[in-house]
C-alpha cells in the first residue's frame, strides 16, 4: 500500500494543469525513450524530464470499456498521484490495462505503488527520513 501523507498533513489539492502532459509530442516522447514497468492493471512509462515537478499523463483505450468506465478509472488513477508524494522532474504515463476496468481503489492503489517503488518513484514521507536518520544516529 502507498504510503500517503499522514492524514492531518494531506493538502487538499487538485493537480495543476502545468501537472499534466497535455501536447501529443509530450507522450510520444514519454512512449518511444521512456522506461516501461508492469503490473497486471497497469503499465508505467516513465522519463527524466529536468523541471522541478513531475508531470504525470494516462491512457486508457477503448478496449477498457465504455466512456464511463475509461473515465472512472482515470479518477481512480488521477486521486491516486494526487494523495502519492513522488520524486520531481519526471514524465510518467500511466496505460490502463482491461483488467483495469473492473478492480476496486485498493487493488489499483497498490499496483500503482509497486509500479512506483520499482522505478524508484516515491518520495518517502518527511518524517519517515528523520526516523531512519534517528535509527542510524545521523541527527
Amino acid at each position: 500500500m502507498i504510503s500517503p501523507l499522514p492524514v492531518n498533513q494531506i493538502i487538499m489539492r487538485a493537480m495543476r494543469k502545468e501537472e499534466h502532459l497535455t501536447k501529443p509530442e509530450q507522450y510520444a516522447l514519454v512512449y518511444n525513450k521512456g522506461r516501461s514497468w508492469i503490473s497486471d492493471l497497469v503499465v508505467m512509462k516513465a522519463l527524466p524530464n529536468g523541471l522541478t515537478l513531475s508531470r504525470y499523463g494516462f491512457s486508457v483505450s477503448k478496449r477498457t470499456g465504455k466512456a464511463v468506465t475509461r473515465n472512472r478509472v482515470k479518477r481512480l488513477l488521477r486521486e491516486i498521484l494526487r494523495l502519492t508524494p513522488l520524486e520531481p522532474g519526471w514524465d510518467i504515463i500511466f496505460i490502463a490495462r482491461p483488467l483495469a476496468a473492473n478492480t476496486d481503489y485498493a487493488s489499483l492503489e497498490k499496483s500503482i505503488g509497486d509500479l512506483l517503488s520499482r522505478a524508484q518513484l516515491l518520495r518517502p514521507p518527511k518524517d519517515a527520513v528523520s526516523q531512519q536518520r534517528l535509527r542510524v544516529g545521523v541527527l
